[in-house]
Order: structure tokens, then C-alpha cells, then sequence
């Protein structure tokens, strides 16, 4: 191979509270209307992911960086930040992993 790499493999990132992830191109957050149900639709599979993961997707907006998702969450649920910081920045890696979140493009 000559070390042709895809654009999302180039895009993966290693999560930080810095980071500013959106979701990779092909991944899509939809309500599916029939289960009244959030979805997170990848490449060949469909993922449901808890009330609280779709709290976290809907805010990976490409805007805000982890650290501005991790503050908006800990004012809703009035828990500790560092918790809340641990649990999305592991859930948000997970995703990059997978490829389906990459950070964001800087214009």
C-alpha cells in the first residue's frame, strides 16, 4: 500500500477537553419517528445510544470542545465535573476510535 489514508482515519482524534469533535461524514444523530427513539446511524449498522450519550452528540456540534460540552452537562445534572468529564471524554474516544467522530475542521 502507499500509504493512502482515508480522510476521517486522518481526522481521528485523541479526546481532550480541547478537543472540538463533530461526527465523522456518514455518521448522523436522527430521532427515529417510528420508535420515538434516538439513533446514531454509521456505516452499515444503526447504534442506540442512552438519553444522556444523545445529551453528548447533540452538543458535538463542531463548535463547542469537550470542555465547553463538560460544563453545560455538569450545570444541567448538578454532578461533579470531573466525573462527568471522565465519562464523556471516554465515550467521545470510543466514538473516534470506531471513526465515527473526528475534530472538527478549523477554518
Amino acid at each position: 500500500m502507499s500509504g493512502i489514508v482515508a480522510p476521517a482515519a486522518r481526522r481521528r482524534m485523541s479526546v481532550t477537553e480541547a478537543s472540538v469533535p463533530t461526527l465523522a461524514r456518514g455518521t448522523k444523530l436522527r430521532l427515529d419517528e417510528v420508535r420515538q427513539r434516538w439513533v446514531l446511524l454509521v456505516p452499515e449498522r444503526v447504534m442506540a445510544p442512552d438519553e444522556i450519550a444523545v445529551e453528548v452528540l447533540k452538543l458535538c456540534d463542531g463548535q463547542r470542545s469537550v470542555a465547553a460540552i463538560t460544563d453545560h452537562l455538569a450545570d444541567i445534572y448538578t454532578a461533579p465535573r470531573e466525573e462527568i468529564a471522565s465519562d464523556i471524554i471516554a465515550m467521545l474516544q470510543d466514538l473516534a476510535d470506531s471513526g465515527f467522530l473526528v475534530e472538527a475542521v478549523k477554518p
